[in-house]
């Protein structure tokens, strides 16, 4: 090891060796408790004095015998160092952190939250997909996609009505809306068979002579002892755009419930970025909690975004720490916003792919409006084995990073996918709801190094299809000039499933299948059960909130909440009323203005 990533590892490893001091003469603990200025110096981290003016800098690294900071850059045009590891030797002494993006006495007495600022030009990004078409079995008998357990489209959306408005088209993304949700389903009995299969067919709430095939998996739940260590970086956004309520202060209280589950076996660094990148919290044990979290209180927000950097130094302070047992795991919380350096979410995709190799994983948690880059957030999430949430609220980062933590943090099964053979003696045609950013190639399904999604200990992942019986009229007409092509007429059978996964961080794929047939099927909606009617529920918000031609007029926003009223069975949490009220409120919603997308 020489050169430029020899002298940024040692100097990682001296922020790491440095620790935490000595504890004062009086004995008292500092492994964690309240906040406060005089307990932070104690730690060696400056945080604001309640009341006083706030700094526009803050000093980093100063117990581990560092020289002083450069001066800050004069402006944040200034040409960025190349992708890669970044000139951390510089990086790692300061983040400059100014109070707000706006000049003296220019900001906003009050933060503008929920909702940009008025007169705001929203910025935001999304991916462009189309919705899946109608297929022919008899010319496309076999569906495959890769699992999505992300959920931001559900929280995301759920701002956008909370102000009253109309989400842009772009930015539903049906499974993400389902897979918000637990269904219940049955459990897996062991460790050595991570899922368990759950399968449905009944008529579809919204088409005439048409079926809903409802596939779900629930994967295994690792016990308390199961878990392995973590050995976690939070890559903190602290650019100017950051500086809003719903924004760095939320990521901060945020990180601050993930703390709350920290053992002491876990480890965590903190990076920070923005003009440029360093590092604030060295490798810190789980024990020293307060620490953590007087770094964390350290953070402010300004300048501009130098993502590319900051997902450089975090991959690198995880591979320095790297443990075979361990969840090595990089978790980001930002809008999205790069804007110096490398921001190109193709170029971005292929960094954050490569450090996939490495074992290091990716988590995404959005944050924001006005400018919150989806498309940037998806991007980085698929391609690093990670999730992607979207937190517009504590409630929700109490349920992303403390009721669901393990869901999110505990892989179980990697490269998971998907495939539906359909029978064309029993279906003639087919249709996917949601999964457009995640359909894969009939032949990438035995390919093992072709990507796919992440599972978590104890989460589910949920798949809806549109039937059509070989006896109801079709879409689209059959093709004059092809033969009938030979199929099982004595077969009853629907479908057969089959499920590819790999075992976290393993090589070689797991097959589990399963055939589909009478015996799953509900001569009616009503006669299904609860998960079934519940996920078709959600699926028709989606559907209705993206203007799919595929649902009847006639199957309005009150239908939909009236399906989901009467499917809401147990809800200990209040999450499936929470959604009732939001359909009503779709109703009711504006639409966006035309660049909007309604």
């Amino acid at each position: 090891m020489s050169g430029r990533v020899g002298k940024t590892l040692a100097l990682v490893s001296a922020l790491a060796l440095a620790g935490a001091p000595a504890a004062p003469a009086t004995g008292r603990t500092l492994g964690d408790g309240q906040v406060s200025p005089e307990r932070c110096r104690e730690l060696g981290f400056e945080i604001d004095v309640p009341g006083a003016r706030p700094r526009t800098a803050y000093p980093l690294a100063r117990s581990a015998g560092l020289p002083p900071p450069p001066p800050p850059a004069a402006s944040p045009q200034s040409t960025p160092p190349p992708f890669g590891l970044p000139p951390v030797e510089k990086r790692l002494e300061e983040v400059v952190v100014s109070t707000s993006a706006f000049a003296p006495g220019s900001a906003p007495s009050k933060p503008m939250f929920p909702g940009p600022p008025p007169g705001t030009i929203e910025t935001e990004r999304y991916p462009n997909a189309v919705a899946n078409p109608v297929k022919r079995v008899a010319e496309e008998p076999v569906s495959t996609f890769s699992i999505d357990v992300d959920t931001a489209a559900y929280a995301n959306i759920r701002r956008y009505l909370q102000d009253g408005r109309l989400p842009p088209r772009d930015a539903v993304r049906v499974e993400e809306l389902v897979n918000y949700f637990d269904y219940r389903y049955p459990r897996p009995a062991s460790r050595e068979e991570p899922f368990a299969t759950y399968v449905a067919v009944a008529p579809s709430p919204w088409s005439r002579d048409r079926q809903l095939l409802h596939i779900g998996l629930q994967g295994f739940e690792l016990a308390g002892a199961e878990r392995p260590p973590l050995n976690l970086v939070f890559l903190v956004d602290t650019s100017g755009s950051m500086w809003s309520e719903d924004r760095l202060p939320l990521a901060k209280k945020a990180l601050n419930l993930l703390i709350d589950e920290l053992r002491p076996q876990d480890r965590v660094a903190i990076v920070a970025y923005a003009g440029s990148a360093g590092a604030v919290l060295g490798p810190t044990g789980g024990r020293e909690k307060l620490k953590m979290r007087c770094a964390l209180e350290a953070l402010r927000a300004g300048g501009s975004t130098a993502g590319g950097q900051g997902l450089a130094l975090a991959y690198a302070l995880a591979r320095e720490r790297f443990d075979e047992k361990a969840v090595n795991r990089v978790i980001l919380m930002t809008d999205g916003d790069f804007n110096v350096g490398v921001a190109d979410p193709a170029k971005l995709k292929d960094f954050v792919a490569e450090q996939r190799k490495s074992g290091v994983y990716l988590s995404v948690y959005g944050f924001g409006r006005g400018n919150y880059q989806d498309l940037m957030m998806q991007t980085l999430a698929q391609n690093g084995n990670g999730t992607a949430a979207y937190v517009d609220s504590l409630m929700e980062a109490r349920k992303l990073l403390r009721t669901d933590v393990s869901r999110g943090l505990f892989p179980i099964a990697d490269d998971v996918k998907i495939q539906v053979e359909f029978n064309p003696a029993q279906v003639s045609e087919y249709r996917l709801i949601g999964y457009e950013t995640r359909l894969l190639n009939r032949e990438d399904f035995n390919n093992d190094r072709v990507d796919a999604g992440e599972v978590g200990s104890g989460a589910s992942v949920t798949a809806l299809y549109e039937l059509t019986p070989v006896a109801a009229a079709p879409s689209s007409d059959p093709l004059r000039y092809s033969a009938p092509k030979p199929s099982a007429a004595a077969s009853s059978e629907i479908a057969f499933l089959k499920v590819r996964y790999k075992p976290p961080r393993g090589t070689e794929s797991r097959l589990v299948t399963r055939p589909i047939g009478p015996g799953d099927g509900f001569a009616s909606l009503d006669a299904a059960p609860e998960a079934t009617r519940w996920a078709a529920a959600v699926a028709a918000y989606g559907q209705r909130l993206r203007g799919d031609p595929w649902l009847d007029e006639a199957f309005g926003w009150s239908e939909i909440a009236a399906l989901a009223q009467r499917a809401r069975g147990e809800d200990p949490n209040g999450e499936r009323a929470e959604f009732v009220q939001l359909v009503r409120a779709a109703g009711q919603a504006a639409p966006l203005n035309a660049a909007g997308g309604h």
